[in-house]
């Protein structure tokens, strides 16, 4: 079908099988946008508001061949979110192997940048876009025994604030959507370290448990789907936009707040001073 018209606005939403993929493609649909998902498997909409696309993010042919189906039938893109991504379970920075943390930077970072250059080329020749990336507040924050995941969106903070300066003149901003935890399958589907040591054992079982009794309490992904179609729709985007409150509290905590206060308040809401010492 061709769906080529002036009088909708094109978004295209990478991860959007679930969570908040699929309720950022819904939300930006009842808003009024044109949306393709995508995820590596595609397939039908399935009742959905949106078509989806097969995408693999970590492929440039596959990036390459979504992009171009999406102009194919649509002729224009507006909006990209960059919403793919995986993490791994609780777990010592050592307990990941070379390959494992080339894996999850190949899915975070480089997937993020394969999907921008692709759809810039488009947005230039346009005048305009948006891109929304889905960073986190531990893109501001460090996370013990999740440094791999941490350190992704640390790297998707420092790309987005440049590309932005860049693209400005062009019509085209970029913004960073930080949530803190959110209940998803994210946390189910996380990749298990695949160098486990006994060192970290205790240390990683506290950890992880801290994390189930958070995630009880989690925003829904809707409230981080509201947010990106403000990102979406503002006349004036800013870079960040924290979802929900405790992601807002963090953000201020840790521009305001004495580097120790923060520091100690991290340790111990992860128990971390309650486990024994790392062994060597």
């Amino acid at each position: 079908m061709d769906m080529k018209t002036p009088n909708r606005r094109i978004a295209l939403v990478t991860g959007a099988s679930s969570g908040i993929g699929q309720a950022t493609a819904e939300r930006l649909a009842q808003a009024g946008y044109t949306v393709y998902g995508t995820s590596r498997r595609g397939g039908a909409a399935g009742g959905r508001p949106f078509e989806m696309l097969p995408l693999d993010v970590t492929r440039d042919d596959s990036v390459a061949e979504a992009v171009s189906q999406l102009m194919q039938r649509a002729g224009r893109i507006d909006v990209l979110v960059n919403n793919a991504g995986f993490g791994v379970a609780p777990a010592g920075a050592e307990e990941s192997s070379i390959e494992q943390a080339q894996a999850i930077f190949d899915t975070n970072v480089f997937g993020v940048i394969r999907m921008t250059r692709a759809v810039l080329p488009h947005m230039r020749l346009q005048g305009s876009g948006r891109i929304i990336n889905i960073g986190s507040v531990l893109g501001l924050l460090p996370m013990p025994f999740g440094a791999l995941y941490a350190a992704t969106k640390h790297a998707i903070e420092g790309y987005s604030e440049s590309l932005d300066h860049e693209l400005r003149s062009l019509g085209i901003r970029v913004s960073i959507i930080e949530p803190a935890y959110t209940s998803t399958p994210f946390d189910a589907n996380f990749t298990q370290p695949d160098a486990q040591l006994d060192a970290y054992r205790e240390a990683r079982a506290v950890v992880s448990q801290r994390v189930k009794e958070v995630m009880a309490t989690a925003d829904q992904p809707g409230v981080v789907a509201e947010v990106v179609l403000k990102a979406a729709n503002a006349a004036r985007p800013r870079l960040r936009y924290t979802a929900g409150g405790l992601a807002g509290r963090l953000a201020l905590l840790r521009r305001f707040a004495p580097a120790g206060l923060v520091d100690a308040g991290i340790r111990k809401d992860l128990r971390l001073d309650a486990t024994l010492a790392v062994k060597p």
